[in-house]
């Protein structure tokens, strides 16, 4: 259960012989890594920018419907909390690709190729955020980064005022602390604090000199499939257990079934949202010559919706996670395309990986070789992962009917298997646990 606690209040329950962690984003990642340390008989201190839980899980949140594969299944062995995952998920068995006429390719059995690792369900954010949160989780709200300075521990922090008064216009503190995790998005502010010390170090020798040249290398790596889509639920149909998804010429449609609903992506190029929700569907619905009734009752949610989200399909890499005492975590280290649809399985799993490293530490200079260990040993699988999210989107994202139909002729004779591959391999070598 979420609980709304100030950060002197978290830092109350801190023993004076136990390190002072700061967890910045109340998301997937902070919430996995804060529950597992606490778990473990820590006690970190978890922030978040949103006003109150409500705003945290609201529903207006990218990537609101997930399906997660095996690899969250230690997390969830190690939270207690199964049989509340299963409670509030539905299992994924099969996968149907649709040709861009909308005539069905091919059915792949999807429940029986992960079998071997684990399950793989579908679920909503925020009844994941719920079934994590089932033991106390403490959250002060309101609350957000303004600076990091010295070696990326110490920091100031800002608490939104009372009366509805603006952020960075309430109480600020400066707190120093063992480590901070910053887990709050790939495009929050404090993650722009860190990636702008690492810009620094990548541009200074060995005398931390400025290095002459034609200018400051970026921390990240960026790509923007100039696409997006419009995020929305439609009513849960007879078949919980498939996903569908057509691949068209100009256009993406994805179904994706969670608890009692189905999750609607419908994605166009960036030049055509000015159209609309509305009229883009009924033009995808015109030129499907096959229409089930699933496909029809979910362009009809499109159709349908009250201001749906639109998700900018782009996606950011740091190539550092470390600075100092601080780390990047989740979407701040690697913000995933939703394409091979592993971007929260890998958040948590690397919640997993980072609270093992920091779990033995203590106070004082430790930090920097429990950060250290925890890049070296979670961003090559991240980046691997990362890797197969940015091949599917130049094979999903078309434009052209000559593409489209070779890509169906593609479709029929690569399996699955092939193309999940590099996330079989993740699942067939998980990190080690401690």
């Amino acid at each position: 259960m979420i609980i709304a606690a100030t950060v002197n209040e978290q830092l109350k329950h801190v023993d004076s012989d136990e390190p002072r962690i700061l967890i910045v984003g109340a998301g997937i990642a902070g919430i996995t890594l804060a529950q597992l340390l606490r778990g473990r008989g820590m006690h970190p201190t978890l922030i978040d920018r949103s006003a109150d839980s409500g705003r945290m899980i609201g529903d207006n949140r990218a990537g609101y419907m997930l399906a997660l594969m095996p690899m969250v299944d230690p997390i969830i062995e190690e939270l207690e909390c199964r049989e509340a995952y299963l409670e509030a998920s539905v299992g994924i068995d099969r996968y149907i690709a649709h040709a861009h006429t909308g005539k069905v390719l091919r059915q792949d059995h999807l429940g029986d190729l992960l079998a071997d690792f684990g399950d793989y369900r579908g679920i909503s954010r925020s009844a994941l955020l719920d079934v994590l949160t089932g033991s106390d989780c403490p959250i002060a709200f309101g609350t957000t980064v303004t600076g990091l300075s010295g070696d990326g521990a110490t920091v100031t922090l800002a608490r939104e005022g009372q009366g509805g008064q603006k952020k960075g216009h309430g109480r600020e503190q400066v707190l120093d602390f063992d480590a901070v995790v910053i887990a709050d998005g790939m495009n929050s502010h404090t993650r722009r604090l860190v990636t702008r010390e690492l810009a620094a170090i990548a541009t200074s020798d060995s005398d931390g000199t400025a290095v002459a040249g034609s200018g400051t290398p970026s921390p990240v790596s960026t790509v923007d499939t100039t696409w997006g889509g419009w995020v929305c639920w439609a009513e849960a149909d007879d078949d919980q257990g498939a996903v569908d998804e057509i691949w068209g010429d100009g256009f993406f449609l994805g179904i994706y079934p969670v608890k009692g609903a189905v999750g609607v992506f419908l994605g166009c190029p960036d030049t055509r949202q000015p159209l609309g929700p509305r009229r883009f569907a009924a033009e995808v619905r015109s030129r499907l010559t096959m229409l089930t009734p699933r496909i029809d009752a979910c362009l009809t949610a499109v159709e349908e919706a009250e201001a749906p989200f639109f998700w900018p399909l782009r996606d950011s890499r740091a190539h550092r996670w470390r600075h100092g005492r601080a780390a990047l975590l989740g979407d701040a280290a690697a913000g995933f395309l939703p394409t091979a649809g592993i971007g929260a399985g890998m958040a948590m799993e690397s919640a997993g990986v980072l609270a093992d490293e920091l779990s033995s530490l203590t106070t004082g200079p430790g930090a920097f070789a429990a950060l250290e260990r925890f890049e070296a040993r979670q961003r090559p699988r991240v980046e691997a992962a990362h890797d197969n999210s940015r091949s599917l989107a130049r094979l999903m994202f078309g434009r052209s009917r000559l593409f489209a139909f070779g890509r169906d002729q593609a479709f029929r004779f690569i399996s699955i298997r092939t193309a999940l591959k590099p996330i079989l391999h993740l699942l067939e070598s998980p990190p080690k646990r401690v």
